[in-house]
């Protein structure tokens, strides 16, 4: 039996500011033979063309983003407070140097779409790309955000419906 139930994304009880901001989420793309996953401190959730949303950021430098280009599903994996040194390493080390799984202890599991997730999860969003665009200076209204975040390296935004919720039973 699954340590998981499926909530509807509207049942979700967690602020997502606190989830993205402060607790961070590990976002893995990629399938069962082979998938990435990195930390995310930055995003949001809402609703977009009727259907609940997330918005996911990450720059092309990123290991991570060749999986969210050639896949079209991902999930966000939320953790408790005793999973941030995981959440530290997945943040700060590449996938191309080492293998994040092993080195963390997270456990992988799959959804029936085949979506990368983390048994060790206490919430986990599966996600469909709807919509992808590189962000870019001129587009940027806020100029101390860019000399700030940027060094000519900007992020790509996707905004993904969140297909299925789920939370630790």
């Amino acid at each position: 039996m699954s340590a998981f139930k499926e909530i509807n994304p509207k049942e979700i009880v967690e602020s997502p500011f606190k989830l993205i901001g402060d607790d961070w989420s590990l976002v893995t793309a990629g399938d069962r033979e082979k998938f990435n996953t990195m930390t995310i401190s930055w995003g949001g959730v809402g609703i977009m063309w009727g259907k609940p949303v997330v918005f996911t950021f990450i720059r092309p430098q990123r290991y991570t983003f060749a999986f969210m280009e050639n896949g079209d599903r991902y999930t966000m994996s939320f953790f408790d407070e005793k999973y941030r040194d995981a959440l530290k390493f997945c943040g700060s080390k590449s996938g191309k140097d080492y293998d994040k799984v092993k080195e963390t202890g997270l456990t992988p599991a799959f959804t029936e779409n085949g979506s990368v997730y983390f048994e060790e999860a206490k919430l986990v969003l599966e996600c469909k790309k709807m919509y992808a665009q590189s962000l870019n200076s001129e587009s940027i209204a806020d100029r101390e955000s860019v000399d700030k975040w940027y060094d000519n390296d900007f992020h790509k935004m996707y905004i993904s419906e969140i297909t299925k919720v789920l939370v630790k039973a």
